[in-house]
């Protein structure tokens, strides 16, 4: 962890019981800066994802009010489907919100070559509306794919207090392979969610394309809030 760093990113938690294993924004080691969690208490993965967030606002509210007061100077949230109510987070909060991987978009599609889009895989292609890709500025045009089906969004969405790494590992590599073959032109893949960054190396190698994610994110958030500081000479 980097010993300048003063200020701390809050992060809202899911209440899951899942792994959080290295990479994933639930575990204190993925970060190379402070974090400070606050777990938002009823708010599973299947109700956020599969159900109406709306019951759940005040609460998220309630906890990053917290975060902040305990000198959070920026928000985020672990699971990408809350861009939903990123918009209630930070006029209530009153620091910047970073609340869905899915917010980086826009300005990666920007990076890629006309001829090129951004494919997105999800844990629930099902769940993912239109209103989640507006809000959170998702270009029309780019992929998506989800993860049905497979042990790991059974883990995940069930809250299950184990998970197979390997399993997961394998099952979003194929997903990615699948991804690029029916959608060549893909030029760049973005996980939408958190609990996939500890496999955005194999998709890395597997695909040859740049892989995004909450990590990439909220890396590049937290440096306008600590900015790095150099030497004059």
């Amino acid at each position: 962890m980097n010993s300048k760093a003063t200020d701390k990113l809050g992060i809202l938690m899911l209440d899951t019981r899942f792994p959080r294993v290295p990479g994933d924004i639930g575990n204190p080691r993925t970060w190379g800066f402070p974090v400070q969690y606050a777990v938002v208490s009823g708010a599973s993965p299947q109700a956020i994802v599969c159900e109406d967030t709306s019951p759940f606002v005040r609460a998220f509210i309630s906890e990053g009010k917290h975060l902040v007061a305990q000198g959070c100077t920026g928000v985020a949230t672990t699971c990408g489907f809350l861009a939903l109510i990123r918009p209630q987070l930070a006029q209530a909060l009153g620091v910047p919100v970073a609340a869905s991987a899915l917010e980086q978009a826009a300005q990666i599609q920007a990076t890629l070559a006309p001829d090129k889009h951004l494919g997105i895989i999800t844990i629930s292609k099902t769940s993912l509306t239109q209103q989640h890709l507006g809000i959170a500025g998702v270009p029309e045009d780019c992929a998506i794919v989800g993860m049905e089906g497979t042990a790991f969004a059974r883990s995940i969405l069930e809250n299950r207090a184990d998970l197979d790494v390997e399993c997961a590992r394998r099952e979003l590599v194929e997903v990615g392979r699948n991804l690029v073959e029916t959608a060549p032109q893909t030029g760049a893949i973005l996980l939408e969610c958190t609990n996939m960054v500890p496999y955005a190396a194999d998709l890395r190698r597997t695909t040859g394309l740049p892989v995004y994610s909450i990590y990439t994110y909220l890396n590049w958030f937290y440096q306008s809030l600590n900015p790095q500081v150099f030497p004059s000479s």
